[in-house]
């Protein structure tokens, strides 16, 4: 793994994008001992305004805790990926929310319907941030599944861990397709940190 990896998940408010970041901050650093800096902020209005996380994950001391040259955007609505791509290194990764984000300023852009399988599949649009964060895991390695799985638990109501666990294999499936048309290789940004079976 590089030395530091910078990830931004943003959308509006409402989204969950905050408790992703956390959930993700914790897999790297509770479940995989790697340090961490989690910083996040809203738009004016908490529902429907901006919302974005930052992750940096580091194998070593973090000195700035803020991202600044991203690997991996997230961007689940089309204002984020519009604002945030700029953000984003060269060789960096950026995932869409293809429910909502129809034009991508990329053709390098991985699209994945998250909001609309977390819908069909599962009936709750509010697991749409715990796909989203599957996917991302199984493009990039940047965690394991298997540390994102103990996150999410430990931190999801009492009550709906199947439904969380269910999230999560949706997210890694949708991914995995992905990664079947294209060589991981080509996923800019893949980081060759775990070999993950845990949803295979």
């Amino acid at each position: 793994m590089a030395e530091r990896y910078e990830i931004c998940l943003s959308g509006s408010g409402g989204q969950g994008l905050i408790l992703a970041g956390i959930i993700l901050a914790e897999a790297a650093g509770v479940y995989e001992g790697k340090y961490v800096a989690q910083t996040q902020s809203y738009g004016p209005e908490a529902r429907g305004g901006a919302s974005k996380a930052e992750v940096v994950i580091s194998d070593e001391e973090i000195d700035y805790p803020m991202a600044t040259r991203l690997d991996l955007l997230l961007a689940m609505n089309q204002k984020s990926s519009d604002s945030f791509y700029f953000d984003l290194k060269p060789e960096g990764t950026l995932v869409v929310d293809s429910t909502f984000v129809t034009q991508t300023p990329t053709t390098k852009a991985v699209c994945i319907p998250f909001t609309e399988i977390a819908r069909k599949e599962l009936g709750r649009e509010m697991v749409a941030n715990i796909i989203a964060l599957a996917a991302l895991a199984t493009l990039t390695k940047v965690v394991s599944l298997k540390s994102l799985e103990a996150a999410v638990l430990a931190r999801v109501p009492k009550g709906t861990e199947e439904l969380n666990r269910k999230a999560l294999q949706l997210g890694s499936k949708a991914a995995k397709a992905i990664l079947k048309e294209r060589k991981p290789e080509s996923i800019q940004g893949h980081g060759p940190h775990h070999e993950d079976t845990a949803y295979e």
